[in-house]
């Protein structure tokens, strides 16, 4: 028979607990065990050898003494015959060494808040949350100080629900179970030897809202969160960010105020790249290269685009020479530099952001201890040596072999991409072979379109490989980087972080940069085309290949989009189902009663991360910046996205995940530094994608020798077949798109518009790089206003816990004086907010 048992945390601080029913719960243990029956065999419900569950039971069982020994209290309570419940509480705050913090405002405005308010317009998104924490300065917590702090007098309240779960998790990630020298230590090893199945804290009570009207102030935090920030009837409101902080930590708070900022800057993006789409459709009528194809009739006869096919005329592709225009107009080239100004000065102004929010939620100066082995890594390293820093034996495993794995490691990565490269191929043989049915089926529609039959449904075939090989290759990744055994599992998230970006960013971007940049460059010409495999090289569509590349943008980012929204609303839910149905017949033959709080948050799934939310949002910040240059609408729909996208993963953090540890964070870490590589690489791509798959440069070049009206401009762009094509077999003369004569070579102004290319690429380059860095220097990473009050507040509160009290009054004197100083510094209080 199954049994589960569970242990939930209660506080006890200052070593003056409170009645043990006055207790709240800070942390949850559960684990399973399998029990010999009366009447059944010695092996009946035996899942694992006894010897196996008789180590766990002794690792459980001094695990738990050591944690009563740290002391933390341990609560015995028997709902059930096979349920026992179990508390830990926390000590002490100084061991953790955290900041404790001095009573300062609470910044309330947004920057969106502060433009409106100067404009006198109505701030519709603004709305008043309950019980806004209040914000406080923080210095080091000294117990010698204790009476300095407020609320100290009230150990019971002292810490806040948040900070207290923190302590129990810190404690218990350093608490010995076995031999130390062994790294026998920590919940996180204990959990992946199979000794407890969960460790979590408890969320706040149930999120669903009472059938009564009931005030805000009165509500729970986590319903706080549900009424004010996870509910879609909030998608056009602020976020919480202080509440969601104290709820969650601070890992969670940046990311979501991160995306949060990263939505706001997408606002004017989208407006200017809907302006420039919507000038293109207005000025679509002016398009004379669109008008002589449409007027052409039987002018221009093309070469046959198969060996099989026969020769058509421009004319046909009139619709598609209009839509091209959308795509290929002097609007898009403004945009593309539009868009590389905008990405840095978002990455800018978000280092601002996020040196204003670390510094209000006290984590400015967090550097994370040295930190411990990864309980995979300890279980599995061959041997052990000293750790130079902590002077203690630990785990290791030898750099030489380390690097041997992540060179075996690099192979795989590579036979992964040339299986992209390959599925890549695959696609483009199929573009290939559909347009060549469609051609020979003799409807003259189908015949017309074959070009935009085959693009599309192959765009889509492509989308489905993409998403197949992503969750096919993190799963990879996950196991090589397990396999390459990292210390620490900031390595080895870092390392996992790298493989996975490289691969996808490939997966996702490589058949973009295909149709960008290689597609139709090595058609050749009639009587000397190239071939792959025995087929024609492809070549262009009617409209050029940048509607090509605004097709597969188009499907392949909003396709993206509507996939992993699917996933996240529907793949919880079943996730969630699955936990309750094998878990109800536990709970029906153990429980007598209502389930119990940690009985209900064991039931709900256990929080994932970040990883894939980061990993989402920078992969569409590529699609929005590396290719914004064909498609204009991109920045919109990253916006209708976005918007869903916040209330998604409020929703899940609220209602469907266990309540996650409380982690502290200084900002986005590692995607910071990929979100600037990409905004660079952006500027690059955008002017190769101007400069050589755009008409912008071919028809400026036209206006300048020839015609400034391009009159004449598609009869000039279309060169004779050569004689020995004609001479070949019985073939009419035709056209073909190239500055060829009718040799075959390449005419001077071909000679003249690459130099003309390479010219633009340099200048574009030059000029955006230059302003780039003049945003950088321009807007400092940190206000001047928050360095000073940061050098303020820590001299005072260096003041505040000195010794010499006269010291402290001088300065108070001081503060009355200087007008440009405010008077909230005064006051001292404890590490979690009580007033003295």
């Amino acid at each position: 028979m199954s049994k589960q048992e569970l242990g939930r945390g209660k506080w006890c601080g200052w070593g003056r607990c409170p009645p043990r029913t006055l207790l709240p719960t800070d942390f949850v243990l559960v684990w399973e065990e399998k029990l010999w029956l009366p009447g059944r065999g010695a092996l009946a419900g035996l899942t694992k050898t006894e010897r196996q569950r008789r180590q766990q039971q002794r690792w459980r069982g001094k695990f738990q003494r050591n944690l009563q020994a740290a002391g933390l209290l341990l609560e015995e309570v028997r709902p059930g015959l096979e349920q026992r419940s179990w508390g830990v509480a926390s000590k002490g705050w100084e061991e953790t060494r955290k900041g404790s913090p001095q009573v300062q405002p609470n910044p309330d405005a947004d920057g969106s808040a502060e433009i409106l308010r100067r404009l006198r317009l109505p701030n519709l998104l603004q709305q008043h949350v309950p019980n806004k924490p209040l914000g406080f300065y923080t210095c080091a917590f000294r117990r010698s100080k204790l009476s300095k702090f407020l609320g100290s007098d009230a150990p019971e309240s002292y810490f806040s629900n948040t900070q207290r779960h923190r302590v129990v998790a810190e404690i218990l990630a350093r608490t010995a179970y076995g031999k130390r020298k062994h790294a026998e230590m920590g919940i996180a090893r204990l959990l992946a030897e199979g000794v407890y199945t969960a460790a979590f804290p408890l969320h706040e009570g149930p999120f669903e809202l009472p059938g009564y009207p009931v005030p805000g102030a009165d509500l729970n935090p986590r319903q706080l969160l549900y009424s004010y920030w996870a509910r879609w009837r909030c998608w056009h409101k602020y976020q919480p960010l202080d509440h969601v902080r104290e709820y969650f930590g601070e890992k969670v708070a940046i990311y979501f105020a991160w995306l949060g900022f990263y939505t706001a800057w997408l606002l004017p993006a989208a407006i200017v790249g809907t302006l420039v789409f919507l000038s293109g459709l207005l000025t679509i009528g002016t398009n004379t290269p669109a008008k002589e194809i449409c007027a052409s009739g039987g002018t221009f006869v093309m070469c046959p685009l198969c060996a099989t096919c026969a020769t058509w005329n421009i004319s046909e592709i009139c619709p598609m020479a209009k839509l091209g225009y959308l795509f290929d107009n002097p609007g898009t080239v403004f945009f593309s530099i539009f868009m590389s100004f905008w990405a840095m000065a978002f990455l800018e102004h978000w280092r601002r952001k996020n040196a204003t929010l670390a510094h209000h939620w006290d984590c400015a100066d967090f550097q994370e201890e040295e930190e411990r082995p990864r309980p995979e890594f300890a279980a599995m390293a061959p041997q052990m040596a000293q750790n130079p820093v902590t002077g203690l034996k630990e785990p290791y495993f030898p750099p030489r072999a380390r690097l041997s794995r992540m060179v075996t490691g690099s192979m795989a990565i590579l036979v992964m991409l040339c299986v992209v490269m390959i599925f890549l191929v695959s696609v483009i043989m199929y573009r290939g072979i559909v347009s060549i049915v469609m051609f020979h089926t003799g409807n003259p529609v189908l015949m017309t379109q074959a070009g935009n039959i085959a693009n599309i449904s192959s765009t889509f075939l492509n989308l489905v490989l993409i998403l197949l090989m992503g969750k096919v290759y993190t799963s990879l990744a996950e196991q090589l980087t397990k396999w390459e055994m990292h210390r620490t599992q900031t390595l080895h998230e870092d390392a996992f972080t790298f493989k996975v970006f490289i691969f996808q960013f490939v997966n996702f971007y490589s058949s973009p940069f295909y149709v960008a940049f290689f597609k139709g460059r090595f058609v050749g010409y009639p009587g000397q085309y190239g071939t792959l495999l025995g087929m024609r090289n492809e070549d262009c569509g009617p409209g050029g290949c940048l509607i090509e590349l605004a097709q597969q943008l188009f499907i392949i980012m909003v396709g993206k989009q509507l996939a992993n929204n699917v996933e996240e609303f529907v793949l919880p839910k079943i996730k969630a189902w699955w936990q309750k149905r094998q878990l109800a017949g536990l709970w029906g033959t153990q429980m007598g009663h209502d389930p119990r709080r940690w009985e209900d948050d064991y039931e709900l799934i256990e929080c994932e991360g970040l990883f894939e939310e980061y990993l989402e949002m920078v992969l569409q910040f590529g699609f929005i910046t590396i290719f914004v240059a064909a498609f204009p609408l991109a920045p919109l729909f990253a916006l209708l996205n976005n918007w869903v996208e916040i209330r998604l993963d409020a929703h899940k953090f609220v209602c469907e995940y266990r309540r996650p540890v409380a982690e502290r964070a200084q900002g986005i870490g590692v995607w910071l530094l990929i979100l600037e590589t990409m905004a660079h690489l952006s500027v690059i791509v955008n002017a190769f994608l101007i400069a050589f798959t755009s008409d912008f440069l071919p028809r400026l070049l036209y206006q300048y020798e020839h015609h400034s009206h391009l009159q004449g401009y598609v009869n000039f762009t279309l060169a004779q077949a050569p004689h020995t094509y004609l001479a070949q077999g019985n073939h009419t003369p035709c056209r073909y798109k190239a500055f060829r004569d009718e040799t075959g070579n390449f005419t001077l102004f071909y000679w003249k518009l690459l130099a003309v290319r390479l010219g633009f690429i340099l200048a574009f380059e030059h000029v955006v790089f230059f302003f780039l860095r003049l945003i950088a220097w321009l807007v400092p990473d940190v206000p001047a206003e928050l360095a000073l009050q940061v050098k303020r507040e820590r001299y005072l509160a260096k003041q505040a816990l000195a010794d010499n009290q006269d010291a402290l009054f001088s300065v108070r004197s001081l503060c009355c004086q200087d007008g440009a100083l405010p008077l909230y510094v005064l006051a001292l209080v404890g590490p979690f907010g009580h007033r003295l």
